[in-house]
């Protein structure tokens, strides 16, 4: 679960991470009166939605007096801000973060996130603030600075202080780094999060370290434990049809693609989308229905991905273990009888009662393309998209 920079700031300043003074604003007038309790003579007037970027794309204004931050916030108010990471369509900037202006004299990068490979969470540190992470490691990866920590001990001084002076930090800025530092990692594991984000992390003219901003992701399965977190989701940050998958326990993320996918198993749900690709195909959708589906469930994910106006075909990719071929059948056939299928549709079925799946797809009247393995479904819906365009 993502939140938003404000939110993010509020979370980290409780802990004792360093954030300048700020106030979230939903119109003009809210704007100007946010402003006048900031000290000047310089303002941050920054779009709130869930997406990098917004720099680039108008989204953060720098401002000199409390009319111009007045300006500035009604005028990103209601616009649809187009970054990097949110696609051609944009984003609707609802709301608005206004900030006290900060003397930058150094950019730097620091981050806290859980290393797979080392099944520790790790902090990473760069001089070089400002700029994505991943860029970084593809043009400079000697520049980023990286510890592991032990969860036996936990952070030490020993770790933040090799972050401070990677970061070539120096005299009283190295304590302030250890505290820093200290704060978002405590801050990370007591709120179960899966990363912490702070681009830039920003030296003051004084020496003093503080955020200049802030990204924060939680665990999802962690949200039953951390009430308070779950009450930040701004559901109108997310898209509508993954918004309805989680409330059938499905697990569910649009992508660019034509042909939609119904999988049970992360794993296969990936090798299946890798080998629609394979043969010359885009997926539209990763959905994992899961090992214990209903014939509902299986009909709501169908529905999911019929609603994606892109979709030309579906590859339904079935290894009936937990899972029976025969529920998925039901649900597939009430589904496409439902909402009129009218795309090419290629299922393929093994596993626990699949000759009764089968059977309840052929008697079912619809034009239902059977594949023998998932080589040869993938061959088969490709083609049949291909040949209805």
């Amino acid at each position: 679960m993502n939140i938003h920079e404000y939110q993010a700031k509020e979370l980290l300043a409780r802990y004792g991470v360093a954030v300048p003074r700020g106030g979230v604003v939903y119109t003009a007038p809210e704007a100007e009166a946010v402003a006048k309790e900031l000290d000047g003579p310089v303002w941050v007037v920054k779009a709130q939605i869930h997406a990098g970027g917004r720099g680039k794309g108008g989204g953060v204004k720098v401002v000199k007096s409390v009319d111009e931050a007045r300006q500035a916030a009604d005028k990103m108010l209601g616009m649809t801000l187009v970054t990097h990471q949110t696609g051609p369509a944009g984003k609707e900037v609802k709301r608005v973060y206004i900030e006290e202006g900060c003397d930058i004299a150094r950019e730097l990068y620091l981050g806290i996130l859980v290393d797979r490979g080392t099944s520790r969470i790790t902090v990473m540190a760069s001089t070089e603030g400002g700029m994505d992470i991943e860029e970084v490691a593809a043009k400079t990866p000697e520049k980023i600075i990286m510890v592991a920590i032990d969860p036996a001990i936990g952070m030490q001084g020993y770790h933040a202080r090799k972050l401070a002076f990677g970061l070539g930090l120096e005299g009283k800025q190295v304590g302030a780094a250890v505290k820093f530092v200290g704060a978002m990692y405590n801050a990370f594991t007591e709120l179960d999060c899966s990363i912490v984000e702070i681009n830039p992390l920003v030296v003051t003219g004084a020496g003093d370290i503080m955020a200049l901003d802030a990204k924060m992701n939680f665990d999802d399965n962690a949200l039953f434990r951390q009430k308070e977190v779950a009450e930040l989701r701004d559901e109108d940050e997310e898209d509508p049809a993954e918004l309805e998958a989680a409330r059938h326990d499905l697990n569910y993320i649009k992508l660019d693609g034509s042909i939609g996918c119904m999988v049970n198993g992360a794993g296969l749900a990936m090798a299946t989308m890798d080998i629609i690709k394979l043969y010359g195909g885009e997926p539209a959708n990763f959905l994992d229905v899961g090992g214990g589906a209903t014939k509902e469930r299986v009909t709501t994910a169908f529905k999911l991905i019929l609603s994606d106006p892109n979709v030309e075909g579906i590859l339904v990719n079935i290894f009936g273990g937990i899972m029976r071929c025969d529920v998925i059948a039901e649900g597939v056939v009430a589904a496409a009888k439902e909402v009129s299928l009218s795309v090419p549709l290629v299922v393929r079925l093994e596993g626990t009662n699949v000759e009764l799946g089968k059977e309840i797809m052929e008697k079912s009247g619809l034009a239902i393309v059977s594949a023998d393995d998932l080589g040869d479904a993938a061959e088969k819906v490709v083609k049949a998209v291909k040949e209805a365009q």
